[in-house]
């Protein structure tokens, strides 16, 4: 997707739409939802989502709408993602085939320990 640390944030739309075309078609609310989630510091101890504009507040108030926020990965979310090239993980073909992604993260950071469910 392209949205690792060292480049640009990319439209939050953007990122949406390529996660519900290559790996999750079941709408584009509960993707959004959840990188909002990740880009929030009050949510997640450690963020796995660098967002750019209005993420939302402790108060309550909601992020804004996608087309109006960029977002990239956070440097510590690369670690769950580092050795996915190196075999450590099962692949399986996506819902229609079209691409494969693995089973499980290869993550050298455990993310349920620090950031919960």
């Amino acid at each position: 997707l392209g949205v690792t640390p060292d480049k640009p944030h990319k439209k939050s739309a953007r990122i949406t739409g390529d996660v519900m075309g290559k790996y999750h078609p079941h709408g584009d609310s509960s993707i959004y939802e959840a990188m909002v989630r990740m880009a929030q510091w009050w949510s997640y101890r450690h963020m796995l989502v660098d967002g750019h504009g209005n993420f939302g507040s402790m108060d309550g108030d909601g992020a804004a709408a996608q087309r109006y926020t960029e977002a990239r990965m956070s440097k510590i979310a690369l670690e769950m993602l580092r050795d996915i090239n190196k075999n450590t993980v099962d692949f399986q073909d996506n819902y229609d085939g079209s691409e494969r992604e693995p089973l499980v993260l290869p993550a050298r950071f455990p993310n349920l320990l620090v950031n919960g469910a």
